[in-house]
């Protein structure tokens, strides 16, 4: 009995241990993670294509092709005719009318 209660606490203290080890690195993961931008130009496919999509930057909508840009950079943009996230609304968040 003495020898199976042994195993069992070793086996509950690697255990313990891993757990412990994964929240160590989860922790690291979130102190090593960019901060968010506060706008996000959504690229088009293929090299050189144009950029389709301006968005806020926490955008759930927002395609994998990506780049931050500065809030002049978004303006511009909309300013030019770039589309505007219909789900975040970046143009309601700089201002933009029409």
């Amino acid at each position: 009995m003495r020898i199976w209660h042994a195993m069992w606490v070793e086996r509950i203290d690697k255990a313990i241990a891993a757990a412990e080890q994964r929240e160590r690195e989860r922790q690291q993961g979130e102190r090593a993670r960019p901060a968010t931008p506060d706008w996000i130009m959504e690229l088009g496919i293929g090299v050189g294509s144009p950029p389709s999509e301006v968005h806020v930057g926490g955008c759930h909508a927002a395609g994998k092709r990506r780049r931050a840009i500065s809030r002049e950079q978004a303006l511009a943009a909309l300013a030019d005719g770039i589309r505007a996230c219909i789900h975040c609304r970046p143009d309601t968040e700089l201002g933009v009318l029409g």
